[in-house]
């Protein structure tokens, strides 16, 4: 009868969880990210430590403008389980929109390290490069990663956003030969080459 009572306990706990996670996602759908970060709140001071909650406040909190809760939630993500790339990028996300480039670098670099390709990683760390007139950098990781995703458009138009400033001749053809031809209407290429 105890086992009983204990599964019984559990199972109500685990479909408790479900639905403030399933409210919250309806609430973020329809863009309500005050309302989806509020029903996650009682199941936080239930489970302070808990990897995926704080991962999803530390989003939803960067959803909704607040950042400094945002890196607050995914710094803890990230003490939970220290080699996640995924509350890593999240800061990274948070600090490139708050305009604090060399945190982004700092932990783009530390992630590449780990894995040279991390998509976001390389991305995020490019941008911030970019931002901090380090256009050399910057450009080394498009590059590489357009050697592995050679017909990618982000990193194509990223690499030619960068050659806007630095060589608009090189910057044209790319638009022109590469990002016009897998992306018509693209309208970072269509503005650059009016």
């Amino acid at each position: 009868m105890k086992k009983l009572i204990i599964l019984l306990l559990a199972v109500f706990a685990f479909a408790s969880v479900k639905e403030c996670y399933l409210r919250s996602y309806n609430y973020e759908k329809i863009g309500d990210y005050k309302d989806a970060i509020k029903v996650l709140i009682p199941l936080y001071k239930k489970y302070p430590n808990g990897y995926t909650l704080n991962l999803r406040l530390g989003y939803l909190f960067f959803l909704d403008g607040k950042y400094a809760n945002a890196i607050k939630f995914y710094k803890q993500a990230s003490l939970i389980l220290p080699y996640s790339f995924e509350p890593k990028l999240g800061m990274m996300r948070v600090y490139l929109k708050i305009g604090e480039f060399k945190k982004v670098v700092d932990i783009g670099y530390s992630l590449i390290k780990v894995n040279y390709y991390d998509y976001y990683a390389n991305l995020y760390t490019l941008q911030a490069l970019k931002a901090l007139k380090k256009y050399k950098d910057a450009i080394a990781i498009a590059k590489k990663m357009l050697a592995i995703y050679p017909t990618n458009v982000v990193y194509l138009v990223n690499l030619a956003r960068i050659y806007e400033i630095t060589n608009p001749t090189i910057a044209k053809k790319i638009y022109k030969d590469s990002v016009l031809i897998l992306d018509p209407n693209n309208v970072s290429a269509k503005m650059f080459l009016k």
